[in-house]
């Protein structure tokens, strides 16, 4: 177990970092911004994360949907999130030219972020949902420990313009439409049919459908959240 005593962390970054069970103690947390998976975070005392789970349905009603185990529900919150990006797609249109290409704070773009959810749909829809074995789709964007991208059909070196990437997702919301517009909830119960091979992503086998689905409509909720705050800094930043 690494331990640190009496150092002086301040504006450290911790990016895709497992801190489990990491224990804080005495410290001094001003300023400061956790964001990813945390469960049973416990703050003087406190288990926080229930608060923090409640008040993130309450500013996003669609979680709520995304939850459910209900075909209609799920449905509902598809579209809701397919209007939030064509609202944010509008948005970064009226900003200064180039701002859909734009980083902030080491994060990924908004053109990065839409690449990314094209890689979620290839992983955890056509293959763990559908159970197809294609290659992705070469302007995807993995993470960056997938050190087989190339292997997988993935293109690191692809520069596309939000345009392209735009044209891939709608192909791709409208094979998710049409099979929620006729799926069951048996058969969102029933075991994913992942390919039977090494590929990404790797830990998808013996989940339920339901729970592959989860994990599309999460990242595109999660993601959407990311970008619409980059874009927020980005407005301040041009302004300023």
């Amino acid at each position: 177990m690494r331990r640190f005593d009496d150092e002086d962390l301040t504006s450290a970054e911790f990016r895709e970092c497992d801190l489990s069970r990491a224990r804080l103690v005495g410290v001094v947390m001003q300023d400061a911004e956790i964001d990813g998976l945390v469960t049973n975070l416990v703050v003087n005392g406190v288990e926080v994360m229930t608060y923090v789970e409640a008040e993130l349905d309450r500013r996003h009603p669609v979680r709520l949907l995304i939850r459910s185990d209900e075909p209609a529900d799920l449905r509902e919150a598809w579209r809701q999130l397919r209007d939030d990006w064509a609202r944010t797609t509008e948005r970064v249109r009226s900003m200064p030219e180039n701002s859909e290409h734009q980083g902030v704070d080491g994060e990924w773009s908004m053109v990065e972020t839409l690449r990314h959810l094209v890689f979620v749909h290839d992983s955890w829809f056509r293959r763990c949902v559908l159970g197809l074995t294609e290659p992705f789709t070469a302007m995807g964007l993995g993470p960056q420990f997938l050190m087989d991208q190339e292997e997988s059909g993935l293109d690191p070196s692809a520069q596309p313009s939000l345009d392209e990437v735009l044209a891939v997702r709608d192909r791709q919301a409208s094979e998710v439409e049409t099979w929620l517009a006729e799926v069951t909830p048996d058969q969102l119960d029933q075991t994913a049919p992942v390919p039977d091979d090494d590929r990404w992503p790797p830990y998808a086998k013996g989940r339920a459908v339901r729970q592959c689905l989860g994990t599309v409509l999460n990242e595109d909720w999660a993601h959407h959240g990311f970008c619409k705050r980059d874009l927020d800094k980005l407005s301040r930043l041009e302004s300023s």
